[in-house]
């Protein structure tokens, strides 16, 4: 059996001062051709979040990256997912005529809409979609406490 990568803990933006980056890459221009673009542009998968009342699913899309260059972190707020997809060897003496497909490394911060148990977590990744499952904490159990005499 394969294994995913999976570290717990950490505080990826407390404060949320990645806030004004976040909102830059929201309307930083786009190249009209990947291919001109620079070396250290990092593109954004396609990602999905679901909720139902006892877990939080997610969904990325992240097609030709391989399952060894992908990082998967977890805290009690938070999902991080990044990693790296290579480029493809160039066909020789070939002439692109598109080229869409962006390559190098990515990183998502997904901020998740309730608490999670960060202890009941399990992740797939087939086809090139990766599948996350995270249980949510019981806000609302009570736990009854007994009283001393003395």
């Amino acid at each position: 059996m394969d294994y995913i990568k999976i570290r717990f803990g950490g505080n990826f933006d407390p404060t949320g001062q990645n806030l004004g980056k976040t909102i830059q890459e929201i309307f930083r221009p786009r190249p009209i051709n990947p291919m001109f673009s620079s070396r250290e542009h990092m593109w954004t998968p396609q990602m999905d979040i679901f909720e139902t009342p006892d877990e939080i699913m997610i969904w990325a899309e992240i097609s030709g990256v391989e399952k060894d260059d992908l990082d998967l972190e977890i805290n009690s707020r938070a999902v991080k997912i990044s990693g790296i997809r290579r480029e493809m060897p160039r066909v020789p003496n070939g002439t692109y005529r598109l080229a869409e497909i962006q390559y190098g490394r990515f990183e998502r911060i997904l901020y998740l809409p309730s608490p999670v148990d960060t202890e009941v977590v399990s992740s797939n990744f087939t086809n090139g979609l990766l599948k996350i499952r995270i249980a949510k904490l019981k806000l609302d159990q009570v736990h009854k406490i007994p009283i001393s005499d003395e």
